[in-house]
């Protein structure tokens, strides 16, 4: 064979590699916020829960056909509650709190979502024939079970396993109001025992299934000085004796649980730490030995899994919106939730048709504490989210405009000061809020963007304005988006408006508009 052909030939065989890959599902599953997923399948479809904490709506449902291609199908509740920290009042909230990890089940014909709230000291079973159609019903007890799992055993008892470290077990009264008195009981007196001894994250983020008639229970821990570690323990009866080992430590990749496909291949769903972005889904390939699962390739995380290529994440985890409706009602597209709990008295997309008008309530001192903030995920590896407002029933005081919300926040809009209008860019970076620019404005519709760079754990963030739409200019500095344990949440864009001086104010939103590009990438 000539050296042409020979050149020929390794093309076609690099060309075919390449095109086997890209049509192959890749890790990260999901490159945005959706941490402590738990999933079930029924049937041919898979479904996911997730924590979304302080948001509202809040506990995402998703759906998917193919374990990659995710799309967001319901919320588990409107509101969780009631209070000064779910309602942003008298200068409380609930950052990093709210509602945290779930766990999603399905049995005899029922869907059942649990999770649990500091916040509240509730623990939360929600239960609908129809995930997507719903409704779902509450049911809600006192005390908060941290990290909790609902398990129906085959004998018809059901059971819930929660804690950190030292994990507890009870039965659930039949109607789920709470456990049976009388048996609680210690289920594993140090589930971290086999990641060692210097333990920084005792085990919690259980999940327990059945396999071939053996428990399994999921966990997530830390070694102090590791790194984020999978500790799968399994038992013959679910009163033990239970045995444990390390079930996967790389990158980090841990907590979360098994699914199969209606073919029998095995996966375990985890997430990871990524930075400014959030905790983002990862799938590893299962396999059993010895009846273990075992985790990875060679107890490594793949890049490339055995599954469809994902479509993106456009429109299904994030979308535009132009705020336009075919008929006159409320709703907004399951993509939105609010920061905390809304005044669903100030804001409108009936009252200017084709448009999101958020009204001034109250007098707020700060953006973190303000209501009705609109947001959306940040998605990896870049994303650039740009809305257009109309700002000429803005009050003296009043700021509204684009951020880009975690405790570090960044943001730039339009403020009203001394009946003039200024473009300004706002910083918290180190958690000191500072004025980086501001600019003249004499005209009533402006166009804000902000571009996120997460490749390989960059998290830098531009802010621009235009004044037609089409020329941009950059203002400000570039902010640094460190993921924060305050906030506990990936960065979201946001939409906002607040009053600082007087109420009865308004700007409307054109539209938003999200893009997993951003202007200087290749």
């Amino acid at each position: 064979m000539t050296n042409f052909f020979k050149s020929i030939l390794l093309s076609l065989m690099v060309m075919a590699s390449m095109y086997a890959q890209n049509n192959k599902a890749q890790n990260p599953l999901i490159f945005a916020d959706v941490p402590d997923a738990s999933m079930v399948r029924v049937g041919d479809t898979y479904y996911m829960s997730s924590t979304t904490m302080h948001m509202s709506p809040g506990l995402p449902i998703m759906k998917s056909k193919d374990l990659v291609n995710w799309e967001l199908i319901n919320y588990a509740y409107d509101t969780l509650g009631n209070n000064d920290e779910l309602d942003l009042e008298n200068g409380k909230n609930m950052y990093g709190r709210g509602s945290w990890a779930s766990c999603i089940r399905y049995h005899n014909g029922t869907f059942y979502v649990s999770t649990f709230s500091a916040t509240t000291g509730k623990t939360y079973i929600f239960t609908t024939k129809d995930l997507e159609k719903g409704p779902l019903n509450k049911i809600e007890f006192k005390p908060s079970y941290h990290d909790n799992t609902i398990f129906f055993d085959d004998d018809g008892k059901i059971y819930m396993i929660w804690a950190a470290g030292k994990l507890n077990i009870a039965e659930l009264k039949d109607d789920l109001s709470g456990v049976k008195e009388g048996t609680e009981r210690v289920l594993i007196e140090n589930a971290s025992a086999p990641a060692g001894t210097n333990i920084m994250l005792g085990a919690e983020g259980s999940q327990l299934f059945k396999v071939n008639g053996k428990y399994y229970l999921f966990n997530i821990t830390w070694p102090r000085g590791g790194m984020r570690t999978v500790i799968i323990h399994r038992a013959d009866n679910i009163n033990g004796p239970w045995e444990g080992k390390v079930g996967l430590q790389d990158l980090g990749v841990a907590q979360g649980g098994l699914i199969d496909t209606p073919d029998g291949r095995w996966f375990s769903y985890l997430f990871r730490d990524y930075g400014g972005v959030g905790r983002i889904p990862y799938l590893v390939p299962v396999k059993w030995e010895d009846g273990w699962p075992i985790l990875g390739e060679d107890g490594k995380v793949p890049e490339t899994l055995d599954l469809p290529a994902s479509k993106g994440l456009i429109p299904n985890i994030v979308a535009s919106d132009d705020f336009k409706r075919k008929k006159k009602h409320r709703a907004l597209p399951l993509v939105w939730q609010w920061n905390h709990n809304p005044d669903n008295s100030l804001w409108s997309l009936k009252e200017r048709k084709g448009y999101l008008r958020l009204k001034t309530g109250r007098i707020d001192t700060s953006f973190v504490q303000a209501k009705n903030t609109l947001t959306q995920r940040t998605i990896g590896p870049e994303s650039t989210g740009s809305t257009s407002l109309d700002i000429f029933n803005m009050k003296e005081g009043d700021f509204a405009g684009l951020c880009l919300l975690q405790k570090e926040f960044g943001l730039v809009g339009v403020r009203i000061e001394n009946g003039t209008k200024k473009i300004v860019m706002v910083s918290a970076a180190g958690n000191v809020i500072k004025e980086l620019e501001s600019v003249p404005l004499n005209q009533n519709k402006i166009y804000f963007k902000a571009e996120c760079n997460f490749k390989d754990k960059t998290d830098k963030a531009n802010f621009f304005y235009s004044l037609d739409g089409t020329s941009w200019t950059r203002i400000g500095e570039t902010i640094n988006m460190p993921y924060t344990l305050p906030h506990f949440m990936g960065y979201r864009f946001g939409l906002f408006n607040y009053a600082t001086k007087q109420v009865g104010g308004y700007v409307d939103f054109d539209y938003f508009h999200i893009s997993d590009r951003i202007s200087n990438s290749d």
